[in-house]
């Protein structure tokens, strides 16, 4: 117990109720002088005897009971917050805020954040479906999810899952009046979507050849900051998309969406789950991430 006056005010408020500093100190967990010394303290800073000590009985002072009175309620709520506050240490429970890109969570999240609600009901998962970049401390959030490739270095990382392969791909209809490109280069003739991430426009889409990374940048027919927006517009008919290839799967295979160049698809290592390296991971956190683990399993 520091010797400040809340501590003080707790002190004394001990006291009063248990007639002892012995039985006080015992509560508090520190020895009866201390007690002693801390309320000492604050006498000294109120400028008024707070307590009556006799070598038979300790009383409060009328100064110390009003004193009490007033500051009473403020205490036992501070104290009860103590206690409610350390029920977040102990089990999953609370708010538990994720940023992650739309294309993840339509793709692989869902069903584990729904078989994790029903495990764990005490916790609500609030999720930003954010394409761009995202400050995760600044913006108040437990963790984030993003790509190996832009995650800060101060930040511990648990790997989702991956590879990860980004392919180019349009509907059957847009290919059959507009032609199947056949090098990325080819791209420079067609009607492309980049995609807005935050402040950064991505138009130079990433390829790889027998061990060679490259980029094409393309010409925007149509700007989004939204990728399932995106896939609509290909689908759609009206140009090309660069996607993750199992962000577009269902649609490959309903045959809404046709994937070309794919000899020259780039691959990331995967998606990962990250958060501060400095930050407790409280039960809430963890309980999510061991979670995510079985279900891996």
């Amino acid at each position: 117990m520091q010797n400040d006056q809340l501590s003080g005010i707790i002190a004394l408020k001990t006291v009063a109720e248990k007639q002892s500093f012995t039985a006080a100190a015992k509560t508090l967990g520190v020895t009866p002088s201390a007690i002693s010394q801390i309320i000492k303290q604050l006498e000294q800073r109120a400028g008024v005897a707070l307590l009556s000590r006799t070598t038979r009985s300790i009383s409060l002072t009328e100064a110390g009971s009003q004193f009490l009175t007033q500051t009473g309620p403020a205490i036992d709520q501070i104290l009860h917050a103590f206690e409610h506050v350390g029920d977040y240490s102990k089990k999953p429970t609370g708010l538990l805020r994720i940023n992650l890109p739309r294309v993840v969570y339509q793709s692989y999240l869902a069903p584990i954040v729904y078989s994790f609600i029903e495990k764990y009901p005490e916790v609500t998962v609030e999720l930003c479906l954010e394409d761009g970049k995202s400050d995760v401390v600044g913006n108040g959030f437990d963790a984030g999810i993003r790509l190996s490739d832009i995650l800060a270095k101060d930040m511990v990382a648990v790997k989702l899952f991956g590879p990860v392969h980004f392919v180019t791909a349009g509907s059957p209809a847009y290919f059959d009046k507009m032609g199947r490109p056949k090098h990325p280069k080819d791209l420079l003739s067609h009607k492309c979507f980049p995609i807005r991430l935050g402040d950064r426009l991505y138009d130079r889409w990433e390829f790889e050849h027998k061990g060679e990374e490259f980029q094409v940048q393309v010409k925007g027919a149509l700007i989004m900051n939204d990728s399932s927006q995106i896939i609509d517009a290909a689908v759609s008919g009206h140009g090309i998309l660069y996607s993750s290839e199992d962000s577009i799967r269902k649609k490959v295979e309903s045959g809404e969406l046709e994937i070309v160049l794919e000899k020259y698809k780039a691959t990331s290592t995967g998606y990962y789950l990250y958060y501060p390296k400095q930050a407790q991971v409280l039960p809430k956190l963890r309980a999510f991430i061991d979670h995510i683990k079985k279900g891996q399993a």
